[in-house]
């Protein structure tokens, strides 16, 4: 699918966001279609630096960043800001995650990108929001699990101290997922006549979402609230607690088979009897397995079904159970590393690996498109970019010179764009290659309907509208 035939074509968003959730969100408009520039610092995204295998160069930076445009500019000075709030006046989005105080300095609030282009949609990712006693607090993905009670949704008994389970980023993610759709919703609106909406999304917020389904209290629950410091005892007894209704569920779990692991899922009544007669086991609690056992001789017996459960899976290999439980519609499934799905032939037929070519370092495999478009997971346009990749052809925007979005190169193919000395802003300064003709201004296009005005000042021109974007993809073949 190209470029242009994607639903969020001619959607220009900015991306100056760092780390995680910010970036995973643009990154996933980018694959629907918009173009996302990542404006970043000279010094570039502080997770190129994170586990790098090369200066500037990190295999978590590429997971996010891919399909995107890099542009430096130093927002400390008053040159970068201006740059920034010409970028923004031709923008349909602004995406960021500083503090308040600094989004204020760099021009990057609501009001500034307001001021700059009323048109643009305004999100921003917080750490625990921007009212409250924690509103001014640093914070990142495991401060937000700890302060939302999510650190412990999966405490054992085995833990010392609370941690994240597998060490997944939760609460980041799932904030990089609502950014997505406060942007989306955001054009949306737009588009049907109302004002650009300015929409923050909180790591708090989004690590309480994860916990949707048990966050819930009906009346008085009757416990005395406590909001003293966890304690080890708390610890130990949320561990046990938490360990002792797995103990008790035989439907939704994991089993050791005789070669390998079954991972079960029986969400209804009807499947949890079927699945007893393909056992040949009894269960007088299958249409409640949750409920809590009356009394401990309760609880043991009910504990022992579920060892009966396991010694029957034990006697069987993998493939067996998986096509018997199939045949009777039984959701099951075999247990799988993650590395050994870049291979798997489920993955690759939906499009959710694709391998990119990232210039300097070669192939890389990484996660593909998770949208489906008219059937097509179609994959990134261009590798993560390497800092300050764009910074010539988008900063040429604001001055009238030529520039191309996309470039039309082949995926991971470089751009071409020479190196020079750095500019005032940070950013590279181009230097053609001798012979090279002095390329000439187009002239100014006419602005689409609804364009925000923008600045008149000499040797500037507004960046390219929607239809030309679409016109520009056309003609690079995107």
């Amino acid at each position: 699918m190209r470029l242009a035939d994607r639903p969020l074509a001619g959607v220009r968003v900015l991306d100056y966001a760092q780390y995680v959730a910010g970036p995973f969100a643009t990154m996933l408009l980018g694959d629907l279609g918009a173009d996302v520039v990542k404006v970043e610092p000279p010094t570039g995204d502080a997770w190129r630096h994170y586990n790098p295998h090369a200066p500037g160069e990190s295999t978590w930076f590429y997971a996010l960043n891919r399909g995107k445009r890099s542009v430096t500019l130093d927002l400390k000075t008053e040159e970068g800001r201006a740059a920034s709030a010409r970028l923004i006046a031709g923008a349909d989005a602004v995406v960021h995650n500083m503090p308040p105080e600094r989004a204020a300095r760099f021009g990057l609030d609501r009001e500034s990108v307001r001021a700059a282009n009323p048109r643009a949609v305004w999100s921003c990712v917080t750490a625990f929001g921007t009212e409250g006693p924690d509103a001014g607090r640093l914070g990142y993905d495991i401060i937000a699990q700890a302060l939302s009670g999510l650190l412990m949704a999966d405490a054992r008994p085995e833990d010392a101290v609370p941690r994240r389970s597998g060490g997944i980023a939760m609460a980041d993610l799932t904030a990089g997922l609502l950014t997505c759709i406060s942007v989306l919703a955001g054009v949306a609106g737009r588009e049907r006549g109302r004002q650009a909406p300015g929409v923050e999304v909180s790591l708090l917020g989004a690590a309480l979402a994860v916990q949707v389904q048990r966050f819930v209290r009906i009346g008085d629950s009757g416990e005395a609230t406590d909001s003293g410091p966890l304690t080890a005892a708390e610890l130990d007894r949320t561990a046990r607690t938490t360990a002792g209704a797995d103990r008790l569920e035989p439907y939704y779990r994991c089993y050791r088979t005789a070669d390998s692991f079954l991972a079960l899922a029986c969400l209804n009544t009807a499947q949890r009897r079927r699945l007893l007669a393909i056992l040949g086991l009894d269960d007088p609690w299958v249409a409640d397995p949750q409920a809590a056992p009356a009394d401990e001789a309760e609880r043991a017996v009910r504990a022992t079904l579920v060892d009966r459960f396991a010694a029957v899976f034990a006697t069987r290999p993998l493939d067996h159970w998986l096509s018997v439980l199939a045949k009777h519609d039984i959701p099951s499934g075999d247990v799988r590393l993650l590395n050994r799905l870049f291979d798997d032939r489920q993955v690759t037929v939906n499009g959710l690996v694709q391998t990119v070519r990232q210039p300097g370092v070669g192939p890389v495999q990484l996660l593909g498109n998770v949208f489906k478009i008219d059937g097509t997971a179609a994959p990134a346009a261009r590798p993560a970019p390497r800092l300050g990749e764009h910074s010539a052809e988008l900063l040429g925007e604001l001055h009238g010179q030529p520039t191309g979005e996309p470039t039309g190169r082949p995926t991971g193919e470089p751009s071409g764009e020479p190196s020079g000395t750095p500019g005032p802003t940070g950013t590279p300064r181009p230097t053609a290659p001798p012979g090279t003709p002095a390329p000439s201004a187009p002239s100014a296009p006419s602005a689409p309907p609804g364009t925000p005005a923008t600045s008149t000042r000499a040797g500037y021109s507004p960046a390219p509208g929607v239809r030309q974007l679409r016109h520009i993809a056309e003609r690079n073949g995107a």
